[in-house]
């Protein structure tokens, strides 16, 4: 198939990865081409494809403008409608939209072109609008846990939209047989990721932590993280995968602490699959990828996840990694993908065709967007 794949552009698709949305298109984007698919990546110019690069963007914006600001939506709105036009020409099988923008969902719906959205995110409010209204028997949905079935839909959710977990290439992280007591935390860090939790439970539990990711607000680092920085509690920096998996394989527990309704969590896969039990903070759809490979905080606080992490460590390295191999491995879910793509083809090609638009035009959205976008 020949498959336009977009990805939102406020980071760059390509190693060391700011979080999972990146790690996640860009690994796709390898493993639809390894399974013979002819895959065009939509993303910002300063990317990594597989394949051809269509830049959206000539390079990602993050650190340029602050999400919602006016000139930057209104310069994501044309270049979105500007994409819009290459995908409505580029005779492409079908569209895999991980962009988080609100323009491909309807320009599926409204010009029937077979498209699979996963939505990787909570709703917001533009988004949501237009996944609620472009859901046609070829406009699908993924979203990565069950529980997100429920944040975009409900208890109502429409036919066309369906679960496909996240997957992992598990080569890529390898099993480490056993760790050296110590606990380690990997994310953006942002206060919502709560890694302020992890130090401070570590602290409690007297139990050696190091943390990796990006720090993306300077400001919650210095005030919340840096004051723990010493003694066995340390800050390693933004490492790449190989690196990153070599951290976990040495270490015993994972830290996980989304305070936020969390989608998926890519990490805690990571983690599992180098052999690291989880010690968890129960929001979004942690207990339902984590399972039984983790231990759950009682509640979102130090001491409760303190408590968890020195549970956490009773559990088998084994059972941890083999939770990902059954589940989460990288072939199962684009299996899971492909098997989407297939009912968007077939449900095009069973529908009959009303009268199109001649063109992509932003006339065909709601007069709220079109107000936004031309702000």
């Amino acid at each position: 198939m020949r498959i336009a794949l977009l990805a939102h552009v406020r980071h760059p698709i390509a190693p060391p990865f700011m979080g999972g949305m990146e790690s996640h298109t860009w690994h796709l984007a390898r493993g639809l081409t390894a399974r013979g698919h002819d895959v065009t990546l939509f993303a910002s110019g300063d990317s990594d494809a597989a394949g051809e690069l269509w830049p959206v963007l000539p390079q990602s914006y993050h650190g340029d403008y602050l999400p919602g600001e006016p000139e930057l939506n209104a310069w994501l709105d044309a270049r979105f409608a500007k994409a819009a036009e290459t995908l409505l020409g580029g005779g492409f099988d079908i569209v895999h939209n991980n962009s988080l923008h609100r323009y491909p969902p309807r320009l599926a719906r409204q010009h029937r072109l077979p498209c699979v959205t996963s939505l990787h995110i909570p709703p917001f409010e533009a988004l949501h609008r237009a996944v609620l209204g472009s859901a046609a028997p070829w406009s699908r949905f993924t979203v990565t846990s069950a529980r997100q079935i429920e944040s975009w839909w409900g208890d109502a959710p429409p036919p066309e939209a369906a679960v496909v977990h996240n997957g992992i290439d598990t080569d890529l992280w390898p099993f480490g047989p056993a760790g050296d007591g110590s606990a380690v935390w990997a994310g953006r860090i942002t206060p919502n990721k709560g890694a302020h939790l992890a130090v401070r439970a570590a602290a409690l539990a007297g139990m050696p932590l190091a943390l990796f990711g990006a720090v993306e607000n300077r400001g919650y680092f210095n005030a919340e993280i840096a004051p723990f920085l010493q003694g066995d509690i340390r800050y390693g920096g933004h490492l790449s995968g190989p690196e990153l998996a070599r951290e976990f394989g040495r270490a015993s527990v994972l830290m996980f602490t989304p305070l936020w309704d969390e989608p998926f969590g890519l990490t805690a896969i990571e983690a599992m699959c180098c052999g690291l039990p989880v010690a968890a903070i129960d929001m979004g759809a942690a207990r339902e990828v984590i399972g039984p490979a983790g231990r759950f905080a009682e509640a979102p606080e130090p001491q409760a996840l303190a408590d968890a992490a020195q549970a956490a460590l009773s559990i088998p390295r084994r059972a941890a990694r083999d939770r990902v191999l059954e589940c989460f491995a990288l072939d199962r879910m684009i299996a899971g993908y492909e098997r989407q793509y297939a009912l968007a083809i077939e449900g095009l090609a069973q529908t009959a065709a009303p009268v199109a638009f001649a063109a992509w035009d932003l006339c065909v959205l709601p007069e709220r967007d079109r107000i936004a976008a031309a702000s």
